[in-house]
């Protein structure tokens, strides 16, 4: 075979080869062309933006809680009915109160209860209780009712455990 026919064949062998290649390319841009232009996606955002504050998903709610109004009392009803539900506890490093956290103090979050309340924390399982102060917000979890220290968690009984049934009752 003469060097002419050798390259003529290795210049088709080569084109054979690149055909898949070039069809990847091809359906690649007109995938590209086939989505909207980035001008178009802006200002459908921006005939949406009202709405979609509306329609946040519920994490990024719960991560920005509305602050709780100096003003309201809390009820007195609310003080004599003791809650039942799951606790946690957790670490931090500054609370929503403005304290420093201390994983050594008696110390909880509550999503409602006003700073400074005092809550008896009794595990149902074993009866255990401990008396802790609220200064944070907190659990964001669904189906739990508070989240505690782990000093607190530690005075229950329940750090190996990670969460417990407990009932709260405010002592004050």
């Amino acid at each position: 075979m003469s060097r002419i026919a050798r390259a003529e064949t290795a210049r088709i062998s080569f084109a054979t080869s690149c055909r898949p290649l070039l069809a990847v390319v091809a359906a690649a841009s007109l995938a590209a062309c086939a989505q909207a232009p980035v001008g178009r996606q802006k200002a459908d955002l921006a005939a949406t933006g009202r709405h979609a504050a509306v329609e946040r998903p519920h994490r990024v709610a719960a991560l920005h809680p509305r602050p709780i109004s100096r003003a309201r009392a809390p009820d007195r009803d609310a003080k004599q009915t003791p809650s039942h539900g799951v606790a946690s506890f957790y670490s931090d490093t500054e609370t929503a109160s403005g304290e420093r956290f201390d994983k050594n103090e008696l110390t909880a979050a509550h999503p409602t209860l006003p700073f400074g309340t005092k809550l008896r924390v009794t595990d149902t399982s074993s009866g255990r209780f401990v008396t802790v102060r609220v200064n944070d917000r907190g659990p964001y979890v669904r189906g739990r009712v508070v989240d505690i220290t782990p000093s607190a968690a530690e005075a229950l009984g329940m750090v190996d455990k990670g969460i417990t049934n407990v009932r709260l009752e405010v002592v004050q």
